[in-house]
């Protein structure tokens, strides 16, 4: 046998062991493989490494005020300190799981040969949804789609008078349910880019921001339950488990958008004072608005045409999200069709996406080595173990290879498949490594947040929906 085709091993390598306890069988695992241990160990370390995040951006702050003190004693311009751009680099947590490779792939050169690290990172590893983030991220947030989503979410949120608390209203609840239609990252995308026009650049509380971001990644998370080929944790397994939109809607989708309702206007009751304040600070921004003497160009309206052939690029990417060949090379199309009608367009952000991408692949080759553990640790549970297990492990692990694994186990019930994938996406929101389109939220929103999300802050924010989401989907 192949040992570089045979990396890592699949779980039906390893013996059966049925009488073992699990720490046994865990034991022996990495007896066969002694890096079993070191690639979760690696993995462990990233994910402490996003925890940290924050403390090597305020770093950088500090050292980047130090040098520009120190410039200014000595009469010299300022510059960029080196020291601070490193500490900055370290805390960009869409480079956090990539750099973490660099060691990974030391140990796989170490114990398996170079020929191994060049095939399990080109070969074995799946980075389709990774593109498919990029493409879908770009396109939908480009001029004519977000404005198409802004002017069908204005119709709902003119019942509140167009309010700041309104739209935030209406993007946190309805856009999350359109991720069972474009995808989860679209929504994502559309709802990350409205609140920051909306709500965001009215400069909220730390507090009622950081409630905001959790209960849009728990929405968002569970949003993507009303179909069977948006979620990525349900694309993981409808396909092996045979389940069709009608069961997601009868299972999942019905519990989910009381889940959505029931978090977000709790959400609102306790935070009335600050969201209706916001009016206030909304008109004062509009007058300043209407008195300046800008001599800014105001960009054309788009025509229709244009947002059609947008929506046909967004259709062609979903539909073909299975296969990169065809929606990357439909985005080549994308980016030339966007630049012969720039003077409807606006600067199309690749950077964003680009990054986001770079993340996910990180962590899908730091995923595919975990399934020694994940997998016989799912198989040992009960229906409410499975569940919460599930939930707890979606926090630091994408919750698709959750839900993934979980079709490796062997004769699972009907209720502890339904277990798995609603522990899987009510934890999607605890943690930006939780859930695929998280990351994309928390790039293009990182900037209000003193450009350091709080891991702590965030799960915190985030626990109340996740508890909410956990109520109905095990209680209704």
């Amino acid at each position: 046998m192949d040992p570089v085709s045979t990396f890592p091993h699949s779980l039906a390598d390893y013996p059966a062991m049925a009488n073992a306890s699990l720490f046994e069988l865990l034991r022996a695992r990495v007896e066969i493989d002694p890096l079993n241990a070191v690639a979760t160990l690696i993995f462990l370390l990233a994910v402490v490494h996003t925890f940290m995040a924050s403390r090597f951006t305020a770093a950088s702050h500090r050292r980047q005020a130090m040098h520009d003190a120190y410039s200014k004693a000595q009469g010299l311009p300022k510059r960029p300190s080196v020291h601070a751009e490193v500490l900055h680099f370290f805390g960009e947590i869409e480079v956090v799981f990539a750099l973490w490779i660099i060691p990974l792939i030391g140990a796989i050169v170490f114990t398996h040969g170079w020929d191994t690290a060049k095939h399990y990172t080109n070969d074995t590893v799946d980075y389709t949804e990774a593109l498919f983030v990029v493409v879908i991220m770009t396109i939908a947030s480009s001029r004519p789609i977000v404005n198409l989503a802004e002017s069908a979410l204005r119709a709902l949120a003119s019942i509140g008078g167009n309010s700041p608390a309104a739209w935030w209203f209406v993007i946190l609840t309805v856009t999350p349910m359109l991720g069972s239609l474009i995808t989860e990252p679209a929504a994502m995308t559309i709802a990350a880019l409205l609140l920051s026009q909306r709500f965001f650049a009215l400069a909220p509380s730390t507090r009622l921001s950081y409630a905001t971001l959790g209960l849009l990644f728990v929405n968002i998370s569970i949003g993507g339950t009303l179909t069977h080929f948006a979620a990525p944790p349900v694309l993981m397994v409808a396909r092996h488990w045979n389940w069709g939109t009608s069961f997601m809607l009868g299972h999942f989708g019905w519990r989910a958008v009381i889940g959505i309702l029931v978090s977000t206007i709790v959400y609102l009751v306790v935070f009335r004072r600050e969201l209706f304040a916001l009016t206030r600070v909304q008109a004062d921004i509009d007058d300043v608005r209407a008195s300046s003497k800008s001599t800014a160009v105001a960009l054309l309206p788009v025509p229709a045409w244009i947002t059609l052939v947008h929506l046909a690029f967004m259709v062609w990417t979903v539909s073909n999200s299975h296969y990169p060949v065809l929606f990357a090379g439909g985005f080549m199309f994308f980016l030339g069709f966007t630049q012969a009608t720039t003077p409807y367009q606006t600067v199309l952000d690749i950077k964003t996406p680009l990054l986001v991408g770079f993340f996910l692949a990180g962590l899908v080759i730091h995923g595919g080595l975990q399934g020694w553990w994940i997998a016989p640790t799912l198989g040992r549970l009960n229906q409410w173990g499975m569940f919460w297990v599930a939930t707890l492990l979606t926090a630091f692990n994408d919750n698709a290879l959750i839900t993934y694994l979980a079709t490796l186990v062997p004769e699972l019930s009907e209720s502890l498949k339904v277990a798995v994938v609603e522990g899987a996406v009510t934890g999607g929101g605890l943690t930006v490594i939780a859930n695929a389109p998280n990351p994309a939220g928390q790039a293009l929103l990182n900037r209000f947040f003193d450009g350091a999300i709080s891991p702590a802050k965030l799960a915190a924010a985030a626990l109340f929906p996740t508890l909410v989401a956990a109520a109905t989907f095990r209680w209704f």
